[in-house]
């Protein structure tokens, strides 16, 4: 779902993949449901005569745009959407004809956090706040499904990945390394 096995290193295995809550595209089905209807009572209550077919074609046309900028376009933004988590990195990818993307090391996360209001309690998302020891510092997440889980999660294994980074020695030599 979303997330090819091309973009992972050889030993690295998919935990989570994810899009954003369904709940962002409620207000284009709504506004489809709206639309439509209404573009078709309007095309019928055009009156008759030598213009009727352009008026047709015009309300049609209207009716066309709003769905494509209102209703497609927010559909493919949540579709190009993609968490994904790794065992040893989060990664998020956006856009629709330009994409960006952002990977953050697990190793680097210090602090994993969640909010979500009444509402979003209720469907079961969130806001993500991700920090790191990086420059960037902050990364938040909007309208993250199953908030509480993948915070558990990137917890879990932002631990896992520290603990299987070789200590370092005060002298920068791995923990073990041979002494001279």
């Amino acid at each position: 779902m979303g997330f090819p096995d091309k973009l992972l290193a050889p030993d690295e295995r998919r935990v989570l993949v994810l899009r954003p809550h369904v709940k962002v595209l409620a207000l284009p089905a709504l506004l489809l449901l709206v639309t439509v209807p209404a573009a078709a009572v309007l095309a019928g209550l055009v009156p008759d005569g030598g213009a009727q077919q352009w008026l047709r074609i015009a309300v049609v046309a209207v009716a066309a745009l709003v769905v494509l900028r209102w209703v497609a376009w927010p559909f493919l933004v949540w579709w190009n959407t993609v968490y994904a988590i790794t065992d040893r990195r989060l990664v998020i990818r956006t856009g629709v004809l330009s994409r960006s993307g952002h990977d953050m090391p697990l190793t680097r996360m210090n602090d994993v956090s969640f909010s979500h209001n009444v509402i979003e309690r209720a469907l079961g998302c969130g806001t993500l706040v991700v920090e790191s020891a990086g420059e960037r510092g902050q990364l938040e997440l909007r309208n993250v499904p199953k908030v509480e889980h993948v915070q558990r999660t990137l917890y879990r294994l932002s631990d896992d990945a520290r603990d299987q980074v070789p200590q370092r020695l005060d002298d920068g030599r791995p923990d073990g390394a041979d002494r001279q």
